[in-house]
């Protein structure tokens, strides 16, 4: 097997210079901008932004909704969507709108109602960066993660996820390469949900899993 190349990464918010006040304005932009990294930036940038992200109502869209529009049956519809269960985010943006359209054809919707702050639409860029850092096995992979940058485990663990031709996270891909007593390793790290979870947490179970199945007997 070739080594662990420990990458990191920043992810890069790029206004695109589109709003919406209301919901009507919310739909129509969504209907017209069809970029991915739309999409992406607004369900997963919350993860590596330094500020406070709502865990009620983790993804942008939920929380404006929520914050600013006042809808707390739209908020809460928002706010279960997990780009994870999704094949693509093409599809995930379209259940967006399916939402939002469903919300507006109720009978109790006001169209009237103007949010406090609008929703600016940005778009996500990453920036790759290789530390240079290899782990040769998987013992010393599980080595590396407790101090493993944050920017580190959002690329190996959740931006893998578009890179993959599996869907899967980098960790479970490299180790499901050496065989059968890594196998449940793997598995078990492929079955972490990244989506409601802050990026400190995932760090705390992925650290829990290798450690468990690393340890003297359980890969071998």
């Amino acid at each position: 097997m070739d080594p662990f190349a420990i990458m990191d990464c920043a992810l890069i918010a790029i206004a695109i210079g589109e709003k919406a006040h209301n919901l009507r304005e919310l739909l129509d932009r969504l209907l017209r901008i069809e970029d991915p990294a739309v999409t992406y930036f607004h369900f997963w940038g919350g993860l590596l932004r330094p500020q406070f992200v709502d865990p009620e109502y983790q993804n942008d869209f939920a929380a404006w909704a929520y914050h600013d529009l006042h809808d707390r049956r739209l908020a809460e519809r928002l706010s279960i969507l997990n780009p994870t269960e999704f094949k693509s985010i093409d599809d995930l943006h379209r259940r967006i709108i399916d939402v939002v359209e469903e919300r507006m054809d109720e009978d109790d919707f006001d169209p009237h109602t103007e949010a406090e702050k609008p929703f600016f639409f940005m778009r996500s860029q990453i920036v790759i960066f290789d530390t240079r850092e290899r782990a040769q096995t998987p013992e010393q992979l599980g080595d590396i993660i407790p101090s493993l940058a944050l920017g580190s485990l959002f690329y190996h663990l959740i931006d893998a996820r578009r890179r993959t031709e599996s869907g899967r996270d980098d960790f479970s891909e490299w180790l499901w390469g050496w065989g059968a007593p890594y196998a449940p390793c793997a598995a078990k790290i492929a079955a972490i949900d990244p989506y409601f979870n802050s990026i400190l947490e995932l760090r705390s179970e992925l650290e829990r899993v290798l450690k468990q199945y690393l340890s003297k007997g359980n890969a071998s």
